[in-house]
């Protein structure tokens, strides 16, 4: 005696072995034995044997016609041998009752499962939903067969184009055309990217690299809600001072301004002026949301994506002409022996009388003309004017960066320069990649650099230093040593930050370019407001939820940002290389087979490195560049010279390493306007 029954939902013939009242052993064809529940039972036959039986019944159920199966089953519940009596005749086969039992349960839009081996016939109106929907899913299947078809033979659809970054980012994996590269990839055993080169679906490296970034990061695009500067009203006192700014040309945010009183007198204050919409923007209003969302302003040559529109932003920023609102700083030196004396904060209106641009000015205003008893030179009268004060602010910096090295351990040492790019041929509103790029050195540490960088330290860390005396929690960035894996990290109590040798070190001078900063800002403002009640008022108070929600977010947008910063500074650097003919280029091994262009902001790997010593001088022959992959590799052709000394620069990346041992794509170029000579010293 042979059974058929119901394992799991898979059925399965057997020889009977033994039985009992509620269960049964069956022997399989492969020899095993099963204990089988006594309802699991479907049907009890003597011939065919088994081996037989199952082949036969599959290949009858594909004949049987569902339509007509459908037609002759009884309205009510029924059992598969009384439809294989109704289909086949009244003396079914066995063979003709499992093939009806395969047919019933390969059919569930037609037959609905009532039990072990019986079913009920679906209504007619679901049916023919069933079937309109089955037909739609084989037209849909067909449409995915020849798009894939397409892609195979190296052409790609429409469709497809249309939906090209979607499917590349953050694809459906429902959609047509996502199942249509996927089962081309799989057919041509190519991975989706290059297959969708090889169909000619990407064109543009450059917005293949941009608008992955936009999905990732902006993925609502990155337009601005209509949104009004809300004006500032407190009556703010005018400040004696005519204060100047020092940015890049490009530079619409202008955060900060210098001021200088005193000169002569054996006491002199130094001001530092910092934009203020901590001033109108309040927290949760519609632009704070705005700002938050964003967190920071996203740079890459040739175009940015600013944190704040750019009605919001001309409201607030240091322009010439105007007297701003800002909150100040003013530091009291000797004039001397620039002995730091006092400091004080004021919330007020500055006169700006001067936007410098570092890019315009830096050949002019030099070490030597700064030197005491150099002449103005080329020199326009209104730079020739600030010679004095240009000269005794370049004298404080390099006093502060010394006092700053000491409490470091060693000396910040710019040996590179940092690199500049600018593109030209632009004719949209951004760049799309076909532009020349032309790539220029800033020296780090040149003296307006040093200017604006030490006071901006001095500004982050005098502010962070009275957050914590008033006992209000800001935003700081702490690196507990320089020892290599030790970073920095951003919290919410004031820490010595190592790197930069300060007691602690709190963002507060880019309020209009990062959200950190407007935090620490309206910090700032309460202290100034309401001194040492000040933690009673201030928008964020100890422990505060929202203060570590914003340092987690800042943290995670930041990093991304700086990663698409570096990589398309690869990229144009990579173009450079092509629309320059460069196959070619000088180098130092940096590490293992890693070398550093002499020239260009450029880390690729070579062969023919094995066993020259870190520092060597080499010359590299390209290979083919791949901006895709952001990639190129080379060959060292020759040894120019001996070992190179102090190839290492050892002014301390963000997170504390040394930054010439990074990846390719890291540059260790800052994410800001070429305006500070580390990475956390960004100023303006």
């Amino acid at each position: 005696m042979h059974i058929l029954f119901d394992e799991a939902g898979k059925l399965m013939t057997g020889r009977l072995m033994s039985e009992a009242e509620s269960s049964m052993q069956v022997e399989l064809d492969t020899g095993k034995r099963l204990k089988v529940k006594a309802a699991n039972a479907l049907l009890r036959f003597e011939k065919p044997a088994p081996a037989q039986l199952m082949p036969a019944a599959t290949a009858l159920a594909e004949s049987m016609e569902l339509e007509l199966a459908y037609e002759f089953a009884a309205e009510d519940e029924f059992g598969f041998a009384d439809l294989a009596r109704e289909y086949f005749s009244a003396h079914a086969t066995t063979e003709q009752q499992v093939a009806t039992l395969i047919c019933l349960q390969g059919a569930p839009h037609y037959f609905r499962r009532a039990g072990k081996g019986r079913y009920k016939k679906a209504p007619a109106e679901i049916l023919a939903q069933a079937l309109a929907a089955i037909e739609k899913k084989k037209q849909v299947q067909a449409q995915i067969d020849a798009w894939a078809a397409e892609l195979v033979a190296g052409s790609c659809p429409a469709p497809v184009r249309q939906q090209l970054y979607k499917i590349l980012f953050k694809p459906d994996k429902n959609a047509p055309e996502y199942k249509a590269v996927i089962e081309a990839a799989r057919n041509s055993h190519t991975a989706p990217l290059p297959l969708l080169q090889k169909a000619g679906a990407i064109t543009s490296a450059y917005q293949f690299h941009w608008q992955r970034f936009l999905f990732d990061q902006f993925p609502k695009g990155t337009g601005f809600p209509a949104l009004q500067a809300p004006v500032i009203a407190d009556e703010l006192p005018l400040a004696a001072v005519q204060a100047f700014s020092i940015d890049d040309s490009q530079t619409t945010e202008i955060d900060d301004a210098l001021s200088l009183q005193g000169l002569g007198s054996g006491t002199v204050t130094l001001g530092i002026h910092i934009a203020a919409p901590g001033l109108a923007v309040l927290p949760d209003s519609a632009i704070d949301q705005v700002a938050r969302q964003r967190l920071s302003t996203v740079y890459m040559p040739g175009h940015k994506i600013t944190m704040l529109p750019d009605e919001v932003v001309q409201a607030y920023t240091l322009m010439a002409g105007r007297d701003c609102p800002a909150v100040s700083l003013y530091v009291r030196f000797d004039e001397t022996t620039l002995e730091l004396k006092d400091s004080r904060t004021a919330l007020e209106r500055v006169p700006i009388a001067l936007n410098l641009r570092h890019d315009q000015l830096d050949t002019v205003i030099t070490e030597d003309w700064l030197t005491e008893g150099a002449t103005a030179g080329d020199a326009a009268p209104e730079i020739a004017a600030l010679q004095p004060t240009l000269a005794f602010i370049f004298r404080l910096a390099r006093h502060l960066k010394a006092q700053r090295e000491v409490v470091r351990g060693k000396p910040e040492n710019f040996n590179r320069p940092d690199y500049t790019f600018k593109l030209t041929g632009t004719t949209g509103a951004e760049p799309d990649g076909s532009e020349t790029v032309v790539i220029g050195t800033r020296q780090r540490g040149a003296p307006l650099d040093l200017m604006v960088a030490e006071a901006m330290i001095l500004a982050n860390s005098s502010w962070g230093n009275w957050l914590a005396e008033c006992g209000v929690p800001g935003i700081y960035r702490s690196q507990a040593s320089l020892a290599p894996g030790v970073k920095v990290r951003m919290g919410t109590k004031a820490q010595p930050h190592a790197g930069i040798g300060v007691k602690s070190y709190a963002w507060s001078t880019s309020p209009l370019r990062r959200y950190v900063d407007m935090v620490n800002q309206w910090q700032i403002i309460a202290c100034a407001r309401h001194g040492k009640t000040a933690a009673l008022v201030a928008p964020f108070k100890p422990k505060d939820a929202n203060l570590f929600a914003v340092i987690s977010g800042f943290d995670a947008a930041y990093t991304a940002y700086n990663g698409f910063q570096n990589g398309m500074e690869r990229f144009w650097t990579l173009k450079h290389l092509q629309q320059a003919g460069i196959t070619e280029l000088t180098a130092t091994l940096i590490k293992d087979n890693l070398v550093r262009a002499d020239h260009l902001p450029l880390v690729l790997p070579v062969m023919g490195a094995d066993g020259l010593p870190r520092g060597a001088h080499v010359r590299v022959r390209l290979g083919a560049v791949d901006e895709m992959a952001l990639d190129v590799s080379g060959t060292v052709i020759e040894r120019l010279d001996l070992p190179v000394d102090n190839v290492y620069d050892n002014t301390e990346s963000e997170d504390g390493e040394d930054d010439t041992l990074a990846a390719p794509l890291a540059l260790a170029i800052d994410v800001n306007e070429a305006d500070a000579p580390a990475a956390d010293v960004t100023a303006s």
